[in-house]
């Protein structure tokens, strides 16, 4: 019987991470539908990047209540797992705690693991309440509602069920271990669940052992179902965070790129030896398109931030268009861009890996001209954001195809632009009135 379960164990294991796999080849294949772009300068600071912002949380503790208990769910669940590997090992070989060779550190693994998942409830609970009690003005926005709204709460009753299954599973060996029954040997430190087990007295042998097999079973097979769920989740970034702040723009948050093809125009203006009817020397850097109007006309990196997005709003709670009442919510930027990408990734699935013009696009049948507009480029959400995702590139980059391909700017924008090219200045003064206010002095 134990052989038909290591059989049955494997199934599921191979079912579950071929599942994970084939999620994640869409994945990379989605985000590799962007431009191309080089982000492997400087790799020091990249790995800093990495190892302060996504490991360290430096980032999120700039709000302590809510860092701190992220950072005890986010070490909860990257500790308590380890357990995962014994789980593993025992399900596929029939083993029992096959790790309790370690001695006092497999004891001291397992009561840390028990204070942890306590902990990660306590902060669980916290977390719901802010969410849906207390209703924060950030988990509150009109683009939180629905879908994105429900997958917040959806992983905060998954962790409840696979940190309760694993102290139940825990007391029911412990209760079983002080009865000496057969496999479970005296092993582990249960600083927890060793106040759940009393629950056990009275019952036969035969049904704690029912009840410490099924937590077993559905903690394990929970655990695969959270793994693959987290592609169509906002808790993708708890993978994704790591390479999104190792490839973050390392320069300053002021400092917007240049187009690379109109850079090359205006020096080849500005340089008195050039023939400026001669053909150009170099068309490769001639893009198809100025700016983006789609996910693909958008970088790799974007599209990575894209699927990395948390959706905690600290970007959209610190926008000061959002505050002002501007329909602009840079969470939005950051989830609209993600579902255009999930639905030319769809559209590619179902033509065999090719992409047909479905009619749509990232601008305006998701963002609006509206939006794009209302931001002030302060970099605020940039500075905000917990792992170092930039969703004014995206807007900059989408106002770019608004201005240099449709001529769509604001009538504001326009003069500015008309004024520099006559005048030199924004202002509407000619060059030869500039210092006539000092005169008035």
């Amino acid at each position: 019987m134990n052989f038909l379960d290591n059989i049955l164990f494997a199934i599921i294991l191979a079912i579950g991470i071929g599942y994970f796999a084939i999620n994640v080849k869409k994945l990379i294949r989605n985000i590799n539908l962007g431009r191309v772009i080089n982000r492997k300068d400087n790799p020091s600071e990249r790995w800093k990047n990495m190892f302060m912002v996504a490991l360290g949380q430096s980032k999120m503790v700039k709000r302590p209540i809510a860092g701190i208990l992220h950072i005890i769910v986010y070490a909860g669940f990257v500790i308590i797992n380890i357990e995962v590997i014994e789980i593993i090992i025992d399900g596929l070989f029939g083993t029992h705690r096959v790790l309790s060779f370690l001695g006092g550190f497999y004891n001291v693994l397992i009561g840390s693991f028990e204070v942890l998942a306590v902990l990660v409830l306590v902060a669980v609970f916290i977390f719901w309440i802010r969410r849906n009690t207390i209703k924060l003005a950030r988990f509150a926005g009109s683009d939180l509602k629905g879908a994105p709204k429900n997958d917040a709460n959806y992983i905060l009753y998954l962790e409840v069920v696979l940190m309760s299954l694993f102290l139940v599973m825990n007391a029911a060996d412990f209760h079983l271990q002080n009865l000496g029954i057969g496999h479970y040997n005296q092993v582990g430190s249960f600083p927890i669940s060793q106040y759940i087990a009393p629950l056990f007295n009275g019952m036969s042998e035969g049904l704690v052992i029912i009840i410490e097999r099924a937590a077993w079973w559905i903690h394990i097979v929970g655990i695969l179902i959270f793994l693959n769920y987290l592609y169509f989740s906002k808790h993708l970034h708890i993978l994704l965070a790591f390479p999104n702040t190792f490839y973050a723009d390392l320069n300053a948050k002021g400092k917007l790129d240049n187009l690379e093809s109109v850079t090359n125009e205006v020096k080849l203006m500005m340089d008195p030896n050039a023939d400026p009817f001669g053909a150009p020397a170099d068309t490769s850097a001639v893009p198809a398109k100025f700016g983006a109007s789609d996910v693909q006309d958008l970088n790799w990196v974007q599209l990575l931030n894209a699927y990395s997005c948390t959706e905690c709003g600290r970007c959209t709670s610190s926008c000061p268009a959002n505050q002002t009442g501007k329909k602009l919510s840079p969470r939005k930027i950051m989830m609209d861009t993600r579902d255009r990408l999930e639905e030319v990734g769809k559209n590619i699935d179902l033509n065999k890996g090719v992409f047909v013009d479905d009619g749509k696009s990232l601008l305006n049948d998701y963002i609006s001209t509206e939006e794009l507009w209302a931001c002030t480029s302060c970099n605020a959400c940039v500075e905000e954001c917990p792992i170092n995702i930039s969703p004014l590139s995206i807007i900059i980059d989408m106002r770019r195809y608004l201005v240099m391909e449709q001529s769509a700017a604001p009538n504001e924008l326009n003069n500015v632009m008309t004024n520099i090219e006559n005048n030199g200045a924004p202002w509407q003064y000619n060059q030869m009135d500039r210092l006539n206010w000092s005169s008035e002095a």
